[in-house]
């Protein structure tokens, strides 16, 4: 059986150029009983837009609808649906419920958003188990094991009766996902979740029929409701399920890897039509979709799972955000189907982009983590990257929405992030843009960070390639080489400016000395580094430094006035600077002073008076301050000006990125 529009996507591709540049994605695949036109998929991820106790608002329905237009006639998942009214599996303050009729109107309308922009749609049913409790403030799982992170809530082991009734309500869930329209079912059992709870060997010490010591036993709770939800569906209709490979757990005893792959055979016979193939829980130590991890590094885990004898279709999304390296993995039959999450949060439409031919017009993920960061914090989502995540409902959030009437001649001066960002959008609206930079590239505070280790290069090429590409899409003049001081502001008098001209190193008073230097000397080698290098500054530059300099046989060491190390980066990455730095022999001291440099040492102030030597070869300054010296020349001349980015307040990356969309939206 054909999905909805699938001759009308198959004649459409014959026509793109990215079907022929990726052929093996963009062709047709059968789940089950149902063909759909190619292999992209958008993965079920929580975005609490939805109202507390559980309805669907018009927010999350802009916000799926933009993703169900990128997966051009793909599959697009809506996020996991709590089954329970007493919200013991409710893990999120915004996430969708459907364990009554009421929640039907609003689920028929998601459905109805997805399938209107011709995409595939996907109800997946997700108790969160012990990630779960959010309201009740008491989480359920096979067994009361105590929580490793303290954000979780207290698990309580759930009944025999409870089981039963458990299994029942995804049944019922799966009816009304049926009623309101979708086309395919989906059950979550990954990351700690509910189902994975009962799989694991860790958190399933049961001695009852849904516990035991194999996992064939422990799958009993699984294989009930997968057969229970098969029952309660059309027979037509693909049931997928989520599980995981490799959950990372074995310093707590978890399941082996060759464990959990038994739990993709027993899946395929109690019925399900595919596999989507995860890595690690919530509580794994390990890092699995962060920005160290290499683009592409998992793809082993599929090809384990197929040569475990897996004969079901099988997708996978973990730090795989390129066509073309899904193209090959597809063709090499690793997999069968190209999931998305995380890159569609940045671009909605980056598969359709891919197909469309327009690469360079992709705002790549750059896998910070800050939407889970938000999620388990109860804030709405929003994206490091994207300043429209989570307003595709506000059309006056998009340039091309809000042209101006006063076309007005802008100069943007610094070709950082938060330049290029203002200037394209700006350009967008019908403004004649100029963006001046004194150097002889754009990049800013950039072109320093990509100096730095763990894949940190990302940020620069995923901001500035793409800033540049909008910018000279729409007209933008770029001159570099170009200093824009008070008298040139003066002579030519534009209609407005903004002021991106970021942050310098401050070199504290009092410091003299050939072995003083700033961050942009020491990481790019203009400078000679000794063995023994004290850095001043304990933010996300400062780590960037100190990991760079420690990668070239660096004895490094840094001091910083800050209680918390990284305080600036997101608490959902922020953990795995704190493990480069152990890794790579980088000393920390946080709320601590340089009081004193001598000769070939320093002493530092700790925050309780202590002090004590370090040696010192090079002190390298790396707290910054910003340049806005500009904006006095604006005011002499009464010319509208903008100050932004690091030139308002040294910030990271998405302050920048944000506030220079919005500039070029209020110009």
């Amino acid at each position: 059986m054909k999905s909805k529009y699938f001759d009308e996507w198959r004649a459409k591709y014959e026509t793109m150029p990215g079907a022929k540049k990726y052929p093996h994605v963009f062709s047709p695949i059968t789940i089950g009983k149902l063909e759909i036109p190619c292999r992209v998929k958008y993965a079920a991820t929580e975005d609490n837009l939805n109202t507390h106790d559980g309805f669907i608002t018009k927010e999350d329905i802009a916000y799926m609808a933009a993703r169900a237009k990128g997966v051009a006639g793909g599959i697009c998942t809506m996020q996991g649906v709590t089954t329970d009214e007493t919200r013991k599996g409710q893990g999120y303050l915004g996430q969708a419920c459907a364990a009554d009729r009421k929640f039907l109107p609003g689920l028929t309308e998601m459905a109805n958003a997805i399938k209107e922009q011709k995409a595939v749609s996907n109800y997946q049913l997700m108790h969160c188990g012990r990630v779960g409790g959010h309201w009740a403030k008491q989480a359920e799982g096979p067994s009361a094991v105590p929580q490793r992170l303290r954000l979780f809530e207290p698990v309580e082991e759930m009944s025999h009766a409870r089981i039963l009734e458990c299994i029942d309500q995804h049944a019922f869930a799966a009816e009304i996902g049926v009623e309101a329209g979708f086309e395919i079912m989906e059950i979550s059992g990954i990351v700690g979740y509910l189902l994975s709870n009962y799989l694991n060997n860790y958190t399933n010490r049961r001695t009852d029929e849904y516990g035991g010591d194999t996992v064939e036993k422990r799958f009993k709770f699984v294989g009930d409701i997968i057969r229970k939800v098969k029952a309660a569906i059309p027979a037509d209709m693909p049931l997928l399920i989520r599980l995981c490979a490799w959950e990372q757990l074995d310093d707590v005893n978890g399941n082996t890897m060759e464990e959990s792959l038994k739990t993709y055979l027993l899946s395929e016979e109690a019925g399900v039509d595919m596999l989507s193939i995860t890595v690690g829980w919530q509580e794994s130590t390990v890092p699995v979709i962060s920005r160290d991890v290499d683009q592409g590094s998992w793809l082993w885990v599929p090809k384990k799972a197929k040569e475990f004898g897996v004969k079901v279709p099988v997708s996978m999304a973990y730090r795989l955000f390129k066509a073309e390296m899904a193209d090959k993995a597809i063709a090499d039959g690793v997999l069968d189907m190209w999931e998305n999450c995380r890159p569609q949060i940045a671009d909605p439409h980056m598969p359709l982009k891919f197909l469309e031919g327009r690469e360079e017009d992709i705002r790549w993920c750059v896998a910070c983590n800050v939407c889970l960061a938000r999620l388990f914090r109860d804030a709405p989502m929003t994206c490091y990257i994207n300043p429209t995540c989570a307003h595709e409902s506000q059309p006056e959030w998009y340039p091309e929405n809000v042209h101006t009437d006063e076309p007005k001649n802008v100069w943007v001066v610094g070709a950082g992030v938060a330049g290029l960002e203002a200037a394209w959008t700006a350009a967008e609206r019908g403004h004649k843009v100029t963006v001046f930079d004194k150097n002889a590239e754009p990049g800013g505070t950039l072109l320093d960070a990509r100096q730095a280790p763990y894949n940190d290069y990302e940020l620069y090429e995923v901001t500035t390639n793409f800033g540049m590409a909008q910018g000279q899409k729409r007209g933008v003049e770029y001159k570099f080489n170009t200093e824009v001081t008070a008298d040139m502001i003066a002579d030519e008098l534009p209609d407005a400016v903004v002021i991106a001209t970021g942050a310098h190193y401050a070199k504290p008073e009092g410091w003299e000395g050939e072995n003083i230097i700033s961050l942009h000397e020491a990481i790019n080698d203009l400078k000679p580094v000794g063995d023994n290098v004290v850095i001043w500054g304990n933010k996300k530059p400062a780590i960037g430094c100190a990991l760079a300099l420690a990668k070239k046989g660096k004895k490094v060491t840094m001091v910083g006035a800050e209680k918390t190390t990284g305080k600036d980066i997101n608490p959902s990455f922020r953990w795995r600077y704190n493990i480069f730095m152990a890794q790579n022999g980088v000393k920390a001291y946080s709320d601590a002073t340089i009081k004193e440099i001598g000769d070939g040492y320093v002493i530092v102030r700790y925050y309780d008076g202590v002090k004590f030597p370090v040696k010192a070869d090079t002190i390298v300054y790396a707290e910054r301050e910003s340049n806005n010296a500009l904006k006095e020349a604006c005011q002499e001349n009464g010319i509208e000006f903008r100050l932004i980015g690091d030139a308002a307040i040294p910030r990271g990356v998405s302050g920048a990125v944000h506030d220079g969309y919005k500039t070029g939206l209020r110009i």
